[in-house]
């Protein structure tokens, strides 16, 4: 494993620095190719780094592109999705000009017709992801990679980009990116907050079963990742 795991006093310090990080990544990236695209996680965690990294003023923000690692499939109005955060908290000030990809694409369910638009959108992003941040549940579970999901092994797995998947602990169902798709970034990051979560993650650390503790998967893969964690 190639786990670089840093330690914040607080959420605000963390924040700041995850922003930095990013920010790094971002104008390497438009250096190299002329564009960048950066994957985010939703729920309550992020706020904080979203609001400093949308804040940032030295990034030509017109040439980046934001998408989601995963997405409940729900409208953008609904309280549950992530796209809303997104964009009420990092695509504001000088930021806003950057371009945003939804996962979801309408429609009561993630049908192979409505996942197929999301990929065809996916297509456009540029290539590879100058970051990926990351989340983690309490469960083990990052991106929509939850314990008993009903295509997680494919998750796991398939080039992708993204494919629907359901779960006893999803809520509703959810579109994903592929965990392949998700590896192939300049910068790869786990931002977790809380004495619980470190806890999840020294227990996803040990032996055991992907399939329990699907994080795994990506602590396992060989791949850099910079873990932030603050109290």
């Amino acid at each position: 494993m190639s786990i670089d795991r840093r330690s914040f006093a607080d959420k605000p310090t963390l924040a700041k620095e995850l922003a930095e990080s990013v920010a790094d990544r971002i104008r390497a990236a438009i250096a190299a190719r002329g564009a960048a695209s950066i994957a985010v996680s939703g729920g309550s965690t992020p706020a904080k780094f979203f609001q400093a990294l949308g804040k940032t003023k030295d990034i030509d923000w017109d040439k980046v592109v934001v998408t989601l690692v995963d997405e409940r499939w729900v409208d953008e109005t609904s309280d549950r999705s992530n796209a809303g955060l997104v964009n009420e908290k990092m695509l504001q000030g000088p930021a806003a000009t950057a371009r945003f990809f939804p996962l979801y694409s309408g429609g009561d369910e993630p049908t192979p017709e409505a996942i197929g638009k999301t990929n065809a959108l996916m297509a456009e992003l540029p290539q590879p992801f100058a970051a990926v941040i990351l989340g983690m549940g309490n469960d083990g579970h990052t991106a929509s990679f939850f314990p008993g999901g009903d295509t997680l092994s494919e998750a796991l797995t398939s080039p992708g980009p993204t494919l629907a998947i359901r779960a006893p602990g999803a809520g509703e169902p959810r579109v994903t990116f592929t965990l392949p798709r998700l590896l192939a970034t300049d910068g790869l990051y786990l931002h977790i907050e809380g004495a619980e979560k470190a806890e999840v993650l020294d227990k996803a650390l040990g032996e055991g079963a992907i399939e329990d503790m699907p994080i795994r998967a990506v602590l396992r893969s060989g791949a850099p990742i910079s873990v932030y964690w603050c109290p």
